[in-house]
């Protein structure tokens, strides 16, 4: 510091003040230590643009300040101190000393330091203080500036002072004084400063080739610190792409910044840079990348790095276990995870609650129940208690897997450790305990379930009423259902799977009375189901239950089809009971069908008809869609023609099978293989149809062969196994040539002409057959199964289904 000190000349006497250059000076108490010791200390006021004279002796001799008299120089009592001649000036940003009489002394650092910042703190900024730090008696350099930088603290006059020193010759670009200047701006959160002086940084390293490492590194530490996202990354890449390597520090802070913005993929990017850099990664790097790539599903790098790090003696912090594990189990990676589990305890850490739960609820998710039991028993015995959501993971898993006994158990725990457990976890219990056919347990979980308050789900309803249904509890399961309707459930569906259990379990009773229940209860169900109980009735011989079902079915618009009726005049042909026979033509007459007008037309004579039966029977069948409909109606023909074989009309039988045959019902039934061969296969027919049909054919055949004198090698009747008893005991009484195997009957053409010529044959053939029921109802469940009752009327028998239609 220059020390500006008292002159006072001998001559002067009283007189307390000097008169030099038209301007005052003015004594103040104050102590300085300088290059004199103790010395009694001025300082100017007044005009601001008073300059202290010095005698000199450099203005030349005309215009010479030099004092001529003895100068003593006082201290603050006026005391002498020193006397001799005054100082000379030195001029002002030139000379870097000062004149001590005729000495010369050297400006110290600290004092140039000192001066500087008491005008920076004076004037802090403007062209005040530029003015003032030009007048300066002494020339700065960089190193007054980086240590007056040090001392300032105020940001404006930071700048101030360095943009004053960038413009002054003697300046060069200095990395220490950048690193300074921004510690100095951060400390004073002067973020937008910091970019400034960035910029100007950047363009001096352009210019002059300035190493700024220390200064790069700052501006992003600082800039990353302070969250400054944009602007960070935007320094970032300008520091890229002038070839400047960034330390590990300034690294852990761009990546700490992107991951707490929630862009991890830009820290991946950012530590990419790190290592393609060969910017070695420290324990925090670590600490921040592992945990990051895991959750993100790069499972492979994350777990290199951990490898990475334990090689290179790292110790992994419990976050890094924790993320590890819980990602790779997460991620079914099962093996790698509990490796990691059991490295964690290896380096002496405890594992979490967290751990344990993701663990358990990672094996419970890959169905691995049994680890997961053993890791919950881990979870216990360390002092930790499951939470809610792990007692319903466990729970519901051992009751899905079937292992009751474990989930009651757990469930009972649930209980106890004072957690309510979810309607989901009642469900999948009671569900289980409905699937393993326990009433008991089903119905205490149930009540439990309605004591807690809690809402049992649809899912928990239909399990509960299907255990209950097949346990044939109808009042519990009616009891439930109205619970059920209580509940705002709609409950029809429930209602009719209840029924369609009945049904199939062959409980008709029950199924009857259900359905009472639902009508009293104004619950209905749909007409499937009502057609599947009317046939279950049938099947059952219960025609007065059925009736009602069959008019409730017809009352609510529902189509009463062929093959239903067909199937209902089946049971008609099998009955042997007059009062059963009376139910079941009222059955028939309830169908309202077009078949049964057609049936009781065939009973009545041509007078009543008014034309004759071929031609009453073609125009029925006239009235079939057969691309819909030929596979019903080549059930209605042949269960028809069982009905009228066995009611002795022969005829009008052998109307109907005229009819089918026109209307190619049976279309490889006949076969006239020119002189080799005629065939007849009856094997998809009934036992009357097959009668007729070989009465009808051998009648053709033998007009063939007598008037128009065709003769073939061999006849053949193809009938299979089941109708072959039936075929050839009716062509064994009228001692026929045919040769019975074992599914034909076959003889020659010679033969069957002279066989034809008989009497007996030819009334035989143009009659009727004998109508004794050994015959022709010879074991007829047996023989034709397809005319028996019990074949689902929407599903004829497969015999009957190729066709044009199906």
């Amino acid at each position: 510091m220059i020390i500006r000190t008292l002159l006072l000349s001998k001559n002067l006497r009283n007189s307390k003040v000097i008169f030099c250059s038209n301007s005052v000076v003015e004594l103040k108490s104050l102590f300085s230590s300088g290059a004199f010791g103790k010395t009694a200390v001025f300082s100017a006021s007044g005009d601001r643009s008073f300059i202290r004279g010095y005698c000199s002796g450099e203005h030349g001799k005309g215009n010479s300040r030099e004092w001529t008299e003895e100068i003593d120089y006082l201290d603050e009592s006026g005391s002498v101190i020193y006397s001799g001649k005054g100082i000379r000036s030195v001029e002002p940003g030139i000379d870097d000393h000062v004149m001590v009489g005729g000495l010369r002394k050297p400006i110290l650092n600290i004092s140039a330091v000192a001066k500087i910042v008491e005008v920076v703190k004076r004037w802090k900024w403007g062209p005040d203080m530029e003015t003032q730090l030009d007048k300066l008696q002494f020339t700065p350099n960089m190193t007054h500036i980086v240590q007056a930088l040090k001392i300032i603290e105020d940001s404006d006059a930071l700048l101030s002072l360095f943009r004053w020193a960038k413009r002054q010759p003697w300046y060069l670009p200095n990395d220490d004084c950048y690193v300074m200047l921004f510690d100095k701006l951060n400390l004073s959160r002067e973020f937008d400063g910091i970019q400034t002086v960035f910029e100007e940084m950047v363009s001096d390293s352009s210019i002059n080739g300035m190493s700024s490492f220390g200064a790069y590194n700052r501006v992003l530490q600082y800039l990353a610190k302070a969250e400054k996202l944009e602007v960070t990354f935007c320094c970032f890449k300008k520091i890229q792409e002038l070839d400047c390597k960034l330390d590990t520090k300034t690294y852990n802070s761009l990546i700490t910044l992107f991951l707490t913005k929630g862009l991890p993929y830009k820290a991946f990017e950012i530590y990419e840079n790190m290592v393609k850099d060969g910017c070695s990664l420290d324990a925090s790097t670590y600490d921040m990348m592992i945990p990051s790539l895991a959750k993100s599903g790069r499972l492979d790098v994350a777990f290199k790095l951990f490898q990475e790090m334990k090689e290179k003696n790292y110790r992994p912090s419990s976050g890094i276990f924790v993320s590890l594990v819980d990602t790779m189990g997460k991620a079914g990676r099962l093996d790698t995870a509990m490796k990691v589990y059991m490295e964690m305890q290896g380096f002496g850490l405890r594992p979490s609650g967290a751990m344990f739960a993701s663990l358990i609820e990672s094996f419970v998710k890959a169905g691995k129940l049994d680890t997961a039991l053993r890791l919950w028993d881990d979870m216990k015995k360390a002092g930790f208690r499951p939470n809610y959501g792990l007692y319903t993971i466990i729970v519901e898993a051992h009751a899905k897997s079937g292992k009751l006994d474990i989930a009651m158990s757990i469930f009972s725990d649930m209980e106890k450790a004072g957690f309510l457990p979810t309607p989901s976890t009642y469900s999948s219990l009671l569900e289980m305990q409905a699937a393993s056919g326990q009433v008991d347990n089903a119905m205490k979980l149930y009540n439990s379930m309605a004591n807690a308050g809690l809402r049992p789900g649809l899912s928990t309803y239909t399990s509960l009423l299907t255990l209950l249904a097949k346990k044939k509890l109808v009042d519990v399961a009616a009891k439930i259902l109205l619970e059920m309707k209580s509940m705002g459930y709609s409950v029809e569906v429930n209602a009719s799977d209840v029924l369609m259990v009945y049904i199939k379990d062959g409980s008709i009773d029950l199924a009857l009375r259900w359905l009472r229940f639902m009508g009293s209860s104004g619950i209905r169900t749909n007409n499937f189901i009502i057609r599947q109980l009317f046939e279950s009735s049938m099947k059952n011989g219960l025609y007065e239950s059925a009736k009602p079902l069959l008019e409730t079915y017809v009352n609510a618009a529902a189509r009463v089809d062929l093959i239903l009726y067909t199937s209902i005049l089946a049971h008609l042909v099998r009955c042997q009971d007059e009062v059963n026979e009376r139910h079941l033509m009222s059955i028939l007459s309830a169908t309202n069908h077009k078949a049964h007008a057609f049936l009781c037309g065939l009973f009545t004579g041509p007078e009543q008809r008014k034309q004759p039966v071929l031609t009453f029977v073609r125009e029925f069948f006239q009235g079939i869609d057969y691309e819909l409909e030929e596979g019903a109606a080549k059930y209605f023909v042949n269960v028809l023609l069982n009905y009228l074989v066995l009611m002795g009309q022969i005829n009008r039988a052998r109307c109907v099978w005229k009819v089918a045959y026109e209307n190619k019902l049976f279309p490889k039934a006949i076969v006239f293989d020119q002189h080799i061969a005629w065939s007849l296969d009856v094997r998809n027919l009934s036992v009357g149809a097959a009668l007729i049909a070989v009465v009808h054919t051998l009648h053709r055949f033998r007009k063939r062969m007598l008037y128009y004198g065709v003769v073939p090698r061999r006849i053949k009747l193809v009938t299979g196994p089941t109708l072959r008893i039936v075929i050839a005991q009716t062509l064994t009484s009228m001692e026929s040539p045919f040769e019975v195997s074992k599914v034909v009957l076959r003889a020659p053409g010679d033969s069957v002409l002279e066989w034809f010529k008989k009497p007996i044959v030819q009334q035989f053939l143009l009659n009727e057959i004998p109508s004794r029921s050994d015959i022709l109802m010879h074991k007829l469940n047996t023989l034709f199964p397809s005319s028996a009752p019990e074949i689902r009327s929407l599903s004829p028998p497969k015999p009957l289904l190729p066709g044009r239609g199906m």
